[in-house]
């Protein structure tokens, strides 16, 4: 079990009824997720790591969702033997799957079936952060769009690889994004948006101004609260207007 303190007005947050790491392999290779548990969850939430792999932080917004009555599972998408010290380690370990998209999505899919092992609700919602951003959107446009309700991605990657587009059927999609990032740029935004417009698709897009590139991270450089807030009550939202429980 884990204690979660995360303050947004004073608030703290909670240890969920359940936490625990989960180990499972895919093909012989060994990874760790996590899993937290609500008292009476009213709904799943599948979260995709940023490019550092699956850290406290991931574990620590599973604990806040367990706490706001969502079950939530956070998925290794690395292995555990995969190296993530460096920015060269992590560049090689997201470029290797960015180039490899059956591969990215047969790892997202063993992280659902993880989740739903463990799930007494299995109406999932899936969010991603940065790296994990782009890797939800890859789920949105795959044959694994149907077992989700929405797609939220927190500062995350939104170019369509060629290739790929949108037929405007897939699940409702929300993108967090931060007015001062310069990774996903807000042509890159603008870009997204017109695709999404142009297939016919439900989605929200919201920006908050001066917010750089991973401003939801507790602790980092980019770390800007009032957007973290905003964010979390823009997802708060989606989850429970998505999620009947």
């Amino acid at each position: 079990m884990r204690l979660a303190t995360v303050i947004f007005a004073s608030t703290i947050i909670a240890s969920p009824a359940l936490a625990e790491e989960v180990s499972y392999a895919i093909e012989g290779e060994a990874f760790t997720g996590y899993w937290a548990e609500a008292e009476n969850p009213r709904g799943l939430v599948l979260i995709i790591h940023d490019w550092d792999g699956l850290t406290d932080y991931e574990r620590q917004r599973a604990d806040m969702l367990a706490e706001l009555g969502y079950n939530a599972f956070a998925l290794d998408m690395f292995g555990v033997d995969t190296p993530t010290d460096t920015v060269d380690h992590r560049r090689a370990a997201t470029g290797a799957l960015y180039q490899d998209r059956e591969r990215m999505r047969v790892l997202v899919k063993a992280g659902i079936d993880q989740a739903l092992a463990r799930s007494s609700v299995d109406q999932m919602i899936v969010k991603g952060y940065c790296f994990g951003g782009a890797v939800a959107l890859e789920m949105a446009r795959s044959d694994l769009a149907d077992l989700a309700s929405g797609f939220a991605s927190f500062h995350g990657g939104l170019d369509t690889p060629e290739g790929q587009s949108w037929d405007g059927d897939e699940p409702p999609i929300l993108v967090l994004h931060g007015g001062a990032d310069t990774s996903i740029t807000m042509q890159d935004v603008a870009t997204f948006a017109t695709e999404l417009e142009e297939a016919g698709n439900t989605y929200t897009i919201e920006v908050y101004s001066n917010a750089p590139h991973a401003f939801t991270v507790f602790g980092s450089d980019s770390y800007q609260a009032r957007a973290d807030a905003a964010s979390w009550e823009a997802f708060s939202t989606f989850l429970s207007d998505r999620l009947s429980g």
